[in-house]
């Protein structure tokens, strides 16, 4: 119960900050050039709680994006692995959309197998905001997920760091 509440406070302040910053960076965007990289290959380390089996594990989650030019748009892969007793692997298509230039909403369908048994294929769905601090040419910051799958679902809560070129 404590990482739900934990959730929802994460996403209550981020929110209120976009709502704020909003109004303040409108008149900004025209001289910022929003996604001034063009591709990032990102890396992801996170505790993992599954809701279901009611337990933490390691999340490991690595991604790679692009950009659409003059957009808040992104699209690309990622691939999660959970260390946990089923060994979940998930590979799934990933669209980025950038609130303000640090933070970002992350939305990606997929596929979900486990080590045990390779030929079930399940549906999973992930949804992951990340707020990113630059420091050329990488960007770091925390990172929030819900994912669902036909198995479980998961919450995480961890830091992203990535490579932008």
């Amino acid at each position: 119960m404590r990482l739900k509440s934990l959730f929802y406070i994460f996403l209550f302040f981020a929110f209120n900050n976009i709502y704020a910053q909003n109004h303040v960076t409108d008149s900004l965007h025209n001289e910022h050039d929003h996604g001034s990289h063009k591709n990032e290959l990102g890396i992801a380390n996170s505790p993992v709680y599954l809701l279901h089996e009611k337990n933490f594990c390691y999340g490991l989650h690595i991604h790679y994006l692009r950009n659409i030019s003059d957009s808040r748009f992104g699209f690309g892969f990622g691939f999660e692995r959970i260390f946990d007793e089923h060994k979940h692997n998930t590979f799934g298509l990933v669209a980025k959309y950038m609130v303000i230039d640090e933070l970002s909403f992350n939305i990606s369908p997929g596929i979900m197998l486990e080590d045990e048994n390779l030929k079930k294929i399940n549906f999973a769905l992930h949804l992951e905001t990340e707020y990113e601090f630059d420091i050329d040419p990488f960007c770091i910051g925390p990172v929030v997920e819900c994912a669902f799958d036909a198995e479980d679902i998961h919450l995480s809560i961890g830091l992203h760091f990535g490579i932008v070129f």
